[in-house]
């Protein structure tokens, strides 16, 4: 990226706005997966292979879009050293999410790899943040 245009933007709106990105994205894939027939089976055989029940299949899938939705905030309202490992943890955690659950259809490949990369910009912006502030 062009040095200039990144020293012209907070590092705190590009992380907010690439987990926009992130969180639409997702939201994005799970939509066009609910048109896809035998998901529903599919989400039944997930279960039984982990060992975990629907609903808690569910609860972490809830739990992963939250923080997903809470760092478009935090990103924003953090302080500089919370923000920044937040973000590089947050970042890495959703990556190991988007690929753990990862399904074997065509938009679902293409979404998480847009995905990825927006997740991998947020963990380089993060890990390369310097504190102007302080």
């Amino acid at each position: 990226m062009n040095a200039n245009i990144t020293k012209k933007l907070d590092t705190k709106v590009i992380l907010s706005t690439l987990w926009i990105v992130v969180m639409i994205n997702m939201w994005k894939a799970d939509i066009l997966s609910l048109f896809i027939p035998g998901v529903v089976e599919e989400v039944a055989r997930t279960s039984v292979s982990t060992g975990a029940s629907i609903p808690q299949l569910m609860l972490v899938g809830a739990i992963m879009g939250q923080l997903g939705i809470a760092m478009i905030i935090l990103s924003r309202v953090l302080k500089y050293g919370i923000n920044r490992w937040a973000n590089i943890i947050v970042g890495i955690v959703t990556i190991a999410y988007v690929w753990g659950g990862a399904a074997a259809y065509p938009h679902y490949i293409f979404i998480a790899t847009v995905e990825t990369l927006c997740l991998l910009l947020i963990i380089w912006f993060a890990s390369t943040w310097r504190n102007v502030e302080a």
